[in-house]
């Protein structure tokens, strides 16, 4: 009789997580039953096989989720037109904005003061507010590890890196990057190339043919929309860490990995807190725990000893036990400038980052 009466408990109590799990289901689908229109910016696009194909990947998860309509503006100039083209996506219905680059960043803000219902999101920014949130993951975190990578693969210890601007975001990049070259093989150093450009493709090209035509580049990385320098140095037979999405499949040659983006893990969440009217607005920073930064797969040419170091320095970036600029850290002019047992904090990466650490070159015309 005792077992009728604890099976009878166990199903009364299956039955009550049936109904909790429907009626959550059921707020949730209340929630999107509605079709919501937002808009997003892109100072690229979405079929570039790199930052703007990440997030229009990323919303399109989202979307299809949240039931959105999203509007897509493609290649919008980063001056005061943009205000234009965000007050037009407000006036055609859009409830949210996204703004996918960091030089929106002024504009999105005038737009933002005028329209205090709507809410913005603003990618790689720094000032949010009342109705703007700011959000990026610590992609510096797989800039570290895919250091590892070409570290271990270069037999020359030059490894070439090309970037857009010099600013906190693109220096972070650099320094990890150059951190994990180190941990792999001390005796390298990363060339760095301005392109002074993010998507323009001469530009591009022109700092890359630059670059390997001045040293014994065997390994490239990036940090550029243009997908040039990949292209240029596989064309060349010089191994590749791409950015942003996963290009093996163009250049399956050379290529290796690349620190790439799930921007879904941020999209998802943060709009459905927009439609459930649990909006504040913050600055977002997320690291690898949450999903939004990862590493691509290795390809087979990857050096079996750099998949181990990786997999090491991984689980402890993952349990938090460790992470990139914990000191002692010199930068490339000899001074200790992160102390043993000390780390840097968000604010100093996130804006004030003004140095290269040691192994880093800086190329000029």
């Amino acid at each position: 009789m005792k077992w009728v009466y604890i099976i009878s408990a166990v199903i009364i109590a299956v039955i009550m997580a049936g109904l909790l799990a429907t009626n959550v289901k059921k707020k949730n689908t209340d929630i999107t039953r509605e079709k919501t229109k937002i808009a997003v910016i892109m100072n690229g696009y979405i079929n570039d096989h790199s930052w703007g194909q990440s997030h229009y990947e990323g919303m399109q998860k989202t979307a299809k989720e949240l039931n959105l309509e999203v509007l897509f503006r493609e290649n919008i100039p980063a001056d005061k037109s943009s205000e234009g083209v965000m007050e037009g996506l407000i006036g055609a219905g859009a409830k949210i904005i996204v703004a996918n680059s960091f030089q929106f960043g002024p504009y999105l803000q005038n737009v933002a003061a005028q329209h205090p219902d709507i809410r913005f999101f603003h990618a790689s920014g720094i000032k949010s507010s009342q109705n703007v949130s700011t959000f990026f993951g610590r992609i510096y975190q797989m800039r570290y590890l895919s250091g590892i990578v070409a570290g271990k693969q270069s037999k020359t210890g030059n490894i070439g890196y090309v970037a857009a601007f010099d600013i906190p975001e693109v220096v972070r990049g650099i320094n990890a990057f150059t951190m994990g070259v180190k941990k792999a093989n001390p005796d390298a150093n990363v060339i760095v190339r301005w392109s002074k450009s993010w998507e323009d493709d001469s530009a591009c090209a022109h700092a890359t043919r630059s670059l390997l035509a001045k040293y014994d580049i065997d390994v490239l990385a990036m940090h550029t929309d243009s997908r040039e320098p990949m292209r240029i140095a596989d064309s060349l037979g010089i191994w590749v860490v791409g950015y942003n999405l996963d290009n093996a499949e163009f250049y399956p040659n050379h290529f290796l990995t690349a620190p790439v983006w799930r921007w879904e893990k941020f999209y998802t969440p943060h709009i459905l807190e927009v439609l459930k009217k649990k909006f504040v607005g913050r600055s977002y920073w997320d690291g690898f725990s949450s999903g939004i930064v990862d590493l691509s797969p290795f390809t087979s040419h990857v050096n079996p000893e750099a998949a181990a170091l990786v997999a090491i320095e991984r689980e402890k970036i993952q349990k938090g036990s460790f992470d990139v600029f914990y000191g002692p850290i010199e930068d490339n002019a000899g001074t200790i400038r992160i102390n043993e047992g000390e780390s840097m904090s968000d604010d100093d990466m996130l804006n004030h980052f003004n140095w290269f650490v040691k192994g880093v070159k800086i190329d000029e015309e």
